[in-house]
């Protein structure tokens, strides 16, 4: 059900649904993009706007076979002139005439799709905000034209994140389709699942996702829990180390105090689950039976299961999952479908496919 609140809110994975529908149905029925009106993201730093834009352009190339190219302007780093252009004399110097800003140098053939993403529109001055009139409802700026295969997208904070956010001008907000964009942790779950984020912090959050967002941001914090600090937490841990005295102060300069506090105390736990090599040969059978412990556990099978996916793997995996209780056991289930590599295992063991069956969700995909 979408809620209504001065405009549409919706999460990223809402967003990207509607708006990737929208574009993939003009497309393809050769209706021209300039039909569909330019739109506007609002939403808090770090709630996955500039993601979405990118999953929108995944599944326009997917669905339509067409490359898709985003040309990606901050026009907080731009002046009114830098839009227009640099004025120089034409040829016979009788007029002046202005040189078009590599903007929009796009590729303008058939089997290409243009995205221009407006990014941080609102924290640019409102002179440059004005210069981006004719770009959104006209899709032209002094001389220069956008070209038939280009779609126009906005984003950027509102003026009560406590960032820096100029109000917009109704002249342009009026020209804007208005989308506002908040975080949800169950479709930034089903993200991070696809996007390789650490499997520590998916267990931390599955457990406690009230630290996903911070929700009141201190005016002296420059560091605070949002969705791309915490993928940059798992970047660290993947990329740097998994050591966790020689990456907390890295930790908390991302997400701050309290959340890395927490998780930190959380990663302690997550150290010392039972083998899940063991689960996944059916040599371990002992079940935990603390919550926490058991969070861990859960996350950290599904993290598995995405490199050991063979079908007697995966079965010693599902009996070891029946011996949880039935909300554990169904958050395992309700993941491992999510990870295509499993599907093939899912399919082919009966008791998945028993409660599959069961289940009263609209599923995307059917492996049973």
């Amino acid at each position: 059900m979408v809620e209504a609140n001065n405009g549409s809110m919706l999460t990223v994975e809402k967003m990207v649904e509607y708006l990737s529908g929208a574009y993939i149905s003009l497309i393809k029925g050769n209706i021209p993009l300039k039909k569909f009106p330019s739109v506007m993201l609002w939403g808090p730093p770090g709630v996955g706007k500039s993601q979405g834009v990118r999953e929108i352009s995944e599944r326009i190339e997917r669905e339509t076979g067409k490359r898709v190219d985003i040309t990606d302007v901050r026009l907080l780093l731009f002046n009114p002139v830098d839009l227009r252009g640099i004025p120089t004399a034409n040829a016979d110097k009788t007029l002046a005439v202005w040189l078009k800003p590599k903007i929009f140098q796009m590729d303008e053939r058939e089997e290409v799709v243009n995205i221009l993403f407006l990014d941080e529109i609102s924290a640019a001055p409102p002179s440059v905000q004005a210069a981006a009139y004719q770009i959104t409802l006209d899709r032209i700026i002094g001389e220069h034209r956008l070209p038939e295969n280009c779609i126009v997208i906005a984003a950027g904070n509102r003026v009560t994140d406590k960032s820096v956010a100029y109000a917009m001008p109704r002249a342009l907000a009026n020209r804007l389709c208005h989308l506002e964009i908040y975080s949800d942790f169950n479709s930034w779950h089903d993200w991070a699942l696809d996007a390789n984020i650490h499997e520590s912090v998916i267990g931390f959050l599955d457990f406690k996702p009230e630290y996903l967002m911070c929700k009141n941001i201190s005016k002296t914090s420059n560091s605070f829990a949002t969705p791309r600090s915490w993928e940059m937490v798992s970047n660290v841990l993947r990329y740097v180390s998994e050591d966790m005295s020689k990456v907390f102060p890295i930790i908390v300069g991302c997400v701050g105090d309290e959340a890395a506090n927490s998780f930190a105390v959380w990663y302690n736990v997550f150290q010392n689950v039972p083998p899940v090599d063991k689960i996944f040969a059916g040599t371990h059978t002992i079940v935990p039976q603390l919550p926490n412990i058991i969070f861990a556990l859960t996350t950290r099978i599904v993290w598995y299961a995405r490199d050991h996916h063979e079908a007697q793997e995966i079965d010693n995996a599902l009996k070891y999952v029946s011996k949880l209780s039935v909300e554990f056991r169904n958050k395992v289930f309700f993941d491992l479908l999510k990870i295509r590599e499993v599907r093939p295992a899912l399919k082919e063991n009966a008791m998945f496919c028993e409660w599959f069956q069961k289940t009263n969700k609209k599923w995307e995909y059917y492996p049973c």
